[in-house]
């Protein structure tokens, strides 16, 4: 059997391994530690909904004249939208007028003869049956009377709802009637849907352990501020307020419903479209703020590097508060100034020496040549 054995040191690797000496720096990516005011939000997903809808329906039966309107319009409270054929209408309007008009002239005579049956009374010329038969009859006429006018009133309405007018406004959706059908007052579908869209109202839950968090600013007369973004909550679409807060706890769900309102002038948001709802519930002033990426996790619990003297790390304890998107504020472990790692940490142990990217790091001296090796290579 024979053996071979090497004499003097082992050959060390090649190259700058980042599992090396710690006087290799590292190139990392770092951020300072700032002072700043951090809103605090409750996220959810929220449905866009009108603040009114009305189905337009006819109030009378008739056939359908007119249709004054576009779809897709917008319209204002009051304005026209269809109309029915006044004619029956105008018919029994002035029927019911004639009716009235000989039910005044009934009244007047019979007052005239109450009137005359009094002065005979009184000159005992009439029993007081006859006088008492007499005011029966101006009552029963001024009982006519009421109803005919009541009949009238009625008439009058009855033509006046034959211009359909718009009760709110908003925006129209499809129609759902041509002109030219019969259409009746009982008629589930309608003429068309109106959609008030300014304002507009945002339904969304949150948790119940998050209820307090809501309830009791409100409670204390604050304004909440709500946001809406698109589905990739990449784009804010509106800012409006919290309106209100249901007054139950889903049991199915623990969840509590929000009604948030906005005024969308733009109409950016649109009925039934889904959001993303940001509501600030309160803002930290003066917060020590630092980005969420930096925070690294462990069994120790949260941490970060922190860039010391000498451009060494060294790992730091945090205590966590509230956070918000890409920013995280922090109670205990950091000061105002100082620096953490942002990217790079995989790369890190504690005491590592690194450098932020952008920056040089420092080369190593050349080693000096001795006096005969600068003659010879200066002859050569």
């Amino acid at each position: 059997m024979w053996f071979f054995g090497f004499r003097g040191e082992a050959p060390k690797p090649a190259g700058n391994s980042w599992r090396g000496s710690n006087s290799t720096p590292t190139p990392v990516r770092a951020v300072p530690v700032v002072r700043q005011d951090l809103a605090v939000h409750l996220r959810a997903i929220g449905t866009v909904t009108p603040v009114n809808t009305v189905t337009v329906r006819s109030r009378v039966d008739g056939l359908l004249l007119k249709v004054a309107f576009s779809e897709g319009q917008e319209v204002a409270a009051g304005q026209v939208l269809a109309e029915i054929d006044p004619a029956p209408y105008k018919l029994r309007l002035a029927q019911m007028e004639g009716q009235l008009l000989q039910s005044e002239s009934q009244v007047r005579t019979a007052q005239s003869d109450l009137d005359r049956f009094k002065q005979l009374f009184a000159q005992t010329l009439i029993s007081s049956q006859q006088l008492e038969a007499q005011q029966a009859q101006l009552a029963e006429r001024l009982g006519m009377l009421a109803a005919e006018q009541a009949q009238v009133a009625d008439a009058r309405r009855q033509l006046a709802y034959t211009r359909i007018e718009a009760p709110i406004p908003g925006r129209l959706g499809l129609r759902q009637v041509d002109a030219g059908n019969l259409v009746r007052s009982n008629d589930a579908g309608g003429l068309v849907v109106i959609t008030q869209t300014r304002p507009i109202a945002v339904m969304f839950t949150i948790p119940e352990m998050d209820l307090q968090k809501v309830v009791a600013p409100l409670r204390a007369g604050e304004t909440l501020a709500v946001e809406a973004w698109d589905r990739g909550e990449s784009v804010p679409l509106a800012t409006g307020v919290l309106k209100t807060v249901d007054n139950q706890i889903d049991l199915t769900t623990g969840t509590l419903r929000l009604k948030a309102e906005f005024a969308n002038t733009d109409e950016k948001l649109f009925p039934n479209q889904f959001v993303n709802v940001r509501l600030r519930v309160r803002t930290l002033v003066g917060a020590t703020v630092i980005p969420a990426a930096a925070v690294l996790y462990g069994s120790r619990g949260p941490y970060v590097y922190v860039v010391g003297p000498e451009n060494k790390v060294s790992v730091r304890d945090l205590v966590l508060g509230p956070t918000d998107g890409a920013s995280q504020a922090v109670t205990k472990g950091l000061a105002i100034g100082e620096t953490v790692v942002l990217d790079g940490v995989d790369r890190l142990r504690e005491g590592r020496v690194v450098f932020m990217v952008g920056d040089e790091p420092a080369k190593p001296a050349a080693p000096a040549q001795p006096e005969g090796a600068k003659k010879k290579r200066s002859g050569s």
